[in-house]
């Protein structure tokens, strides 16, 4: 019978793989290596490095708890923020720095954060004698919060210094979780005012900031890492690549899920050439279907009392055993086992 989809915000892809490179990197530094950094997360390097696989939340969540585990250091995104160069934020990170004044970085952070991460939306609003950055959850960043929210905090005192260096003191910094565990952390990586426990993540820019000049800039690389900014803003609102928009639509999917022909239907394309498309962003459609089964499945069978016939159903799979077959395929236990008890006997895919 059809089923409707049970995917949750939190298994669509919305960060980009930059910032999981970039925590990997973190702990490589710390000695730890890429199969200890990787245990338990079902994910891989070799799907960090495509540049059209963005993370969901779920995957995001499972990298930075096996970092906490590794490090058992709290804070870890404001460190991550504050250690990266404005240049790995690619064209974004570029048009920042190369803004004429603080004034006009704030403008093109408000315009392109979603090229970066789509989960969050930023907002500028005139106070009496400052400007209030305003960071608003789109989706419920839940256990994601405070790493998230710590590194657009560190990234974004990162580009301040990068434009303007010895300023950062005059910023002010509300965050919305409590700052029982990290305080420490983040009063010794940052100089600016800081609360926690603040109903939303604001930053206060005192106007008289932001008309002073940015060392940095550079009209001809402004234009141009603009014009790059705009372009990847209107693929995004288009439902960015290919292969995002393909797993996207097999995660809303109600029922059976489609054929590649009826998928290639859906896209206004051949079926050649939806496979030749995912294949130029190194996916396929298989990929793709397999990957949103392997997450739903995981996903249905801890977060929902479903029995485990009608998560097979829901997986389009009429005989539940051949479900129980590739679901130990894919995580070394059975679906029974996995409800039972947790990830603790899996085998990494």
């Amino acid at each position: 019978m059809p089923m409707e989809s049970l995917a949750p915000e939190r298994l669509k892809p919305g960060i980009h793989p930059a910032y999981s490179r970039l925590l990997c990197a973190w702990l490589q530094g710390r000695g730890f290596s890429e199969a200890e950094i990787f245990s338990g997360t079902r994910l891989q390097w070799s799907e960090l490095v495509n540049e059209h696989r963005y993370l969901s939340l779920e995957q995001l969540s499972r990298l930075i708890r096996r970092a906490t585990e590794l490090t058992g250091v709290q804070g870890q995104g404001l460190a991550l923020g504050r250690s990266t160069s404005v240049s790995a934020h690619g064209a974004l990170g570029y048009a920042v720095v190369s803004s004429a004044t603080l004034g006009d970085m704030l403008t093109v952070l408000e315009r392109f954060v979603a090229i970066r991460i789509r989960w969050v939306s930023l907002r500028l609003k005139r106070e009496s004698g400052a400007v209030l950055l305003e960071i608003e959850e789109s989706v419920d960043l839940d256990d994601c919060r405070e790493f998230i929210h710590g590194a657009l905090l560190g990234t974004f005192v990162q580009m301040v210094q990068a434009v303007m260096p010895n300023q950062c003191e005059r910023l002010s910094v509300a965050l919305p979780f409590s700052g029982a565990a990290v305080r420490a952390h983040y009063e010794a990586l940052l100089e600016c005012e800081l609360s926690f426990d603040a109903p939303s993540f604001a930053i206060t820019v005192p106007e008289t900031l932001l008309e002073m000049p940015c060392l940095t800039a550079d009209a001809a690389t402004h234009r141009n890492a603009i014009r790059d900014c705009e372009h990847q803003l209107a693929m995004l609102q288009r439902g960015g690549p290919l292969s995002q928009q393909v797993s996207i639509a097999l995660l809303d999917q109600s029922g059976a899920f489609p054929t590649l022909e009826l998928m290639a239907e859906r896209f206004a394309m051949s079926a050649r050439s939806l496979i030749r498309k995912l294949k130029s962003e190194g996916s396929s459609y298989q990929q793709l279907l397999d990957e949103v089964r392997k997450e739903q499945a995981l996903w249905l069978l801890q977060e929902t009392a479903l029995p485990i016939d009608q998560i097979a159903e829901q997986l389009g799979y009429q005989d539940t055993s051949n479900f129980s077959r590739t679901f130990r395929r894919w995580f070394g236990q059975t679906p029974l086992a996995m409800r039972k008890g947790d990830m603790s006997g899996a085998s990494p895919d």
